[in-house]
């Protein structure tokens, strides 16, 4: 599997890089890992990490290191990221995992899905139906006082989180055709979509909303809260 780990993370504020940080004393990083680590049927795991971090990783995450659990460097891409993670990960892998480093919540039950769907040869996506109203803006519009074009109909919207799974000929032959992203290309925002654009069966796994993206400072402090809750 992969776990992309390699953004800067700007939007959580100074400091060492988001996925590094503590929840309750453990690095997000750590608490995102341990749940593919043990799982039985995950046998490899590569993590793509900051350029810089993958030669010379935290203390923490260098004791991890293993058989099981390798580090390459990421791209500026998320993208390009999960290439040079997908080119360093065991060839006898017959589905591929995908996960978000700042995705520190995810259940067994959820990662059991994706991999049971990725084996019935499609692509899997943890998702969660939007429960929120959705306004669309006018393009171009100011991010201090947008103003609304239109109420989006959120009856067939979800929320894509992670992990997604792909069977591995699936994964590799929808990157080929991506190709190298260039300059002014809209990128993928996430694994799913690259296989969508190559044309490939992708469907939604039904996910925990516990199983949040910590991007903010604010987010830190639910996952404080959240991690509590857990233990």
């Amino acid at each position: 599997m992969v776990v992309v780990a390699a953004g800067a993370g700007v939007r959580a504020g100074p400091g060492e890089p988001k996925q590094f940080r503590p929840i309750l004393g453990v690095p997000m990083l750590l608490r995102a890992l341990r749940p593919f680590t043990a799982h039985p049927e995950v046998r490899h795991v590569v993590v793509a990490l900051p350029p810089g971090y993958a030669d010379r990783p935290p203390e923490w995450l260098r004791k991890a290191r293993g058989e099981r659990l390798a580090f390459v460097a990421g791209g500026a891409q998320r993208a390009d990221s999960v290439r040079a993670a997908l080119a360093a990960l065991e060839p006898g892998a017959a589905v591929v995992l995908v996960h978000d480093a700042a995705r520190p919540f995810v259940s067994r039950g959820t990662i059991d899905a994706v991999i049971a769907r990725a084996r019935a040869n499609v692509g899997a996506v943890a998702a969660v139906p939007v429960s929120d109203t959705l306004k669309e803006v006018a393009e171009g519009a100011p991010r201090a006082t947008p103003r609304v074009t239109r109420t989006v109909d959120r009856e067939r919207l979800w929320r894509a989180q992670t992990p997604q799974g792909f069977p591995r000929p699936m994964l590799d032959a929808a990157y080929v055709q991506l190709g190298p992203l260039r300059a002014g290309e809209r990128v993928p925002s996430d694994d799913a979509e690259v296989c969508e654009r190559a044309g490939f069966p992708v469907e939604l796994v039904p996910d925990s909303p516990h199983n949040i993206k910590v991007t903010t400072a604010d987010d830190f402090r639910i996952a404080e809260a959240l991690a509590r809750e857990l233990r």
